[in-house]
């Protein structure tokens, strides 16, 4: 009934038709895994540089089907995040406009539930572009990977889990892919859902 309510609500809100089949209910078992690499760590201020996007259908990555992309952004980028993720303002020159890639994003995801690694900070930078645009922020059910293992691990027993990167591809057995590339990090986290997927089951 509450999620009625949510849809009902986003409907009356949603400022552009086009984008209403973000409210269409999602196709069974699949998702969408994403990543941004960002000018800054502040989700407040942040703009995106890149993003990826990998879709999951069943137990299979999709990685042939895959996007990814390059944003030029309206501000400078922060020379600290440039050593993490390598985009420079001239790698980022000719990259597409945000409303632009934002507009691709979505029909990429469609209705799908999203899977990420602190996904909430993605999150917040997207919504925070699609909020004044559309009047809503995605609708999508968010599925945090990290949250994911610690419901697995967690225990009266063992209270603090490590929720590194690192310590979580080891407990997982999960390969590890060159950080902060988008697609890498979409793929990894589409990895570790997997692997969560099928333990619970």
């Amino acid at each position: 009934m509450i999620q009625t309510f949510k849809s009902w609500q986003a409907r009356r809100q949603l400022r552009d038709p086009q984008f209403e089949f973000l409210l269409a209910k999602p196709a069974p078992n699949e998702w969408v895994s994403i990543d941004c690499e960002t000018t800054s760590l502040n989700p407040k201020q942040a703009e995106i540089l890149s993003i990826a996007a990998v879709i999951i259908r069943g137990n299979t990555i999709l990685k042939s089907s895959s996007q990814q992309w390059l944003v030029k952004p309206s501000g400078a980028i922060d020379p600290k995040t440039i050593p993490i993720h390598g985009l420079r303002a001239q790698d980022v020159a000719h990259g597409l406009t945000l409303h632009d890639a934002l507009t691709q994003l979505l029909y990429f995801i469609g209705s799908r539930p999203i899977i990420g690694y602190y996904l909430e900070f993605d999150l917040a930078v997207i919504n925070r572009q699609l909020k004044p645009w559309l009047g809503i922020a995605l609708p999508n059910r968010a599925i945090e990977v990290s949250g994911l293992y610690y419901d697995k691990k967690v225990s009266a027993y063992r209270p603090d889990i490590d929720l590194s990167l690192d310590s979580m591809l080891t407990e997982l057995d999960i390969p590890r892919l060159a950080r902060h590339d988008p697609l890498n990090d979409a793929i990894t986290a589409a990895l570790m859902f997997l692997k969560l997927k099928g333990q619970r089951n």
